[in-house]
């Protein structure tokens, strides 16, 4: 058996065991300069799920973040919207998920391999500086928590605002005479 085949018959099982198997890519000394760690779900797409990332952190960190979170979706239902801002993932810090698609960077290689680019959708955990910051705000200290993501959780382009303000009462349904 090839170490192809052994890996994606491990991950099989862990998947069959556990729902999902976390897969972690080290940067080593072929890959560019601006590599950073990240990891990955694998095994959400096959219950209708995002699979899930987070980079830039070391292995373990990342591994209870992405367990976690793939709990709340699997065990709680928890659904994760572009933009969301979850407050008690990481302690003292909110995280923001982020949907998008694979980059060079951050690229899902075992799910896509496992389900085909276009079944996998993908949603980033990503964690901000020390100082609350995010990589997409001007402030975000990049040199001190480098992490790349797959996107930023602004309104997609000529998306309509929505509105926070008053919106009045419910209307009241008619009631029926007996």
């Amino acid at each position: 058996m090839s170490f192809r085949d052994d890996f994606f018959q491990r991950q099989s099982e862990i998947i069959e065991q556990f729902g999902w198997a976390v897969v972690h890519v080290l940067p080593d000394l072929d890959d560019p300069d601006d590599a950073m760690p990240f990891a990955y779900t694998v095994g959400l797409t096959e219950a209708g799920l995002p699979e899930l990332t987070v980079a830039g952190l070391p292995p373990e960190t990342g591994q209870a973040l992405l367990n976690e979170l793939a709990t709340r979706l699997t065990e709680d239902g928890v659904r994760l919207r572009h933009g969301q801002r979850v407050g008690d993932l990481l302690e003292g810090h909110d995280v923001v998920i982020v949907a998008g698609e694979p980059t060079d960077l951050l690229f899902p290689g075992a799910a896509v391999a496992r389900y085909g680019g276009p079944r996998v959708r993908l949603r980033q955990i990503v964690w901000p500086d020390p100082w609350d910051h995010f990589p997409w705000q001007e402030d975000y200290e990049s040199a001190a928590c480098p992490q790349p993501t797959i996107g930023r959780p602004e309104r997609p382009a000529g998306a309509a605002p929505r509105c926070a303000g008053f919106r009045g009462f419910p209307r009241r349904r008619a009631r029926h005479a007996r």
